[in-house]
């Protein structure tokens, strides 16, 4: 086993060094640790460490260890991977913040399959910044017809937008993509105030890793999704089925 509580605490002095020089408060930036591929025991090591907000890609994965940890009080799951049609009423059912929405049939699922016994789901829109063909998300251009569709949906509750950026090593390359990401949030609530949903501002940007957490920090991230510097390298990731 990695040495979890350790790798956790460099990550959280990484985070609030890097508020800091922002000259922000590390309490406005969640911690999400992305336990994708890692068992339940390394999520339970981290929870007894303090950590409580877990990311996951993989569905089935994620509801298996959802079980295995259910005497735990308190964690909140995020789904950040790609979304299937077919998997939504269980995501809906199961999760506190989904990250990956880049369509509006995806959010209309979520909407209907939501329990009304639950609290809104919490979704953020995938932005594809950089353009790339391997990635998916909503072009920035496409961006805000989407969100206003969204927006007005119920029983889901449009908090902000989430990004994986191109590679980059340089630090101010990465902060750019970073930069036009918060750039589309201001404009989108300054589009949404025209004409109020009730729901608020958009209050959230899921950007940032283990190699760019700096970096989307200065440029205004309020959540950063760590995994290789918490838990160590990935396992091998279970076959997932074709994206539809």
């Amino acid at each position: 086993m990695h040495k979890i509580d350790e790798k956790l605490a460099n990550v959280t002095a990484r985070l609030t060094q890097a508020a800091l020089q922002a000259h922000r408060s590390d309490a406005d930036i969640a911690l999400i640790a992305v336990s994708k591929t890692q068992p339940a025991e390394c999520l339970r090591q981290a929870y007894q460490a303090g950590q409580r907000r877990f990311g996951e890609n993989y569905l089935q994965e994620a509801l298996d260890k959802q079980q295995a940890l259910a005497d735990l009080p308190d964690i909140e799951w995020h789904f950040i991977g790609p979304i299937q049609s077919n998997k939504t009423r269980a995501i809906a059912e199961h999760f506190a913040w989904v990250h990956s929405v880049d369509r509006l049939k995806i959010a209309k699922r979520l909407s209907e399959q939501r329990p009304v016994t639950m609290p809104a789901l919490n979704i953020c829109l995938q932005v594809n910044i950089d353009g790339e063909d391997s990635k998916s998300g909503v072009t920035p251009e496409q961006l805000p017809a989407l969100a206003r569709e969204v927006n007005a949906l119920p029983n889901i509750h449009l908090r902000g937008l989430m990004a994986i950026p191109a590679p980059q090593s340089d630090a101010h390359k990465q902060r750019e993509s970073f930069i036009r990401m918060h750039q589309l949030l201001v404009a989108l609530n300054e589009t949404s105030s025209e004409a109020p949903t009730g729901k608020g501002p958009l209050d959230s940007l899921s950007m940032g890793m283990s190699a760019d957490l700096e970096a989307a920090v200065s440029a205004g991230t309020t959540m950063v999704r760590i995994g290789t510097d918490i838990f160590g390298p990935r396992a091998t990731p279970p076959t997932t089925p074709p994206h539809k």
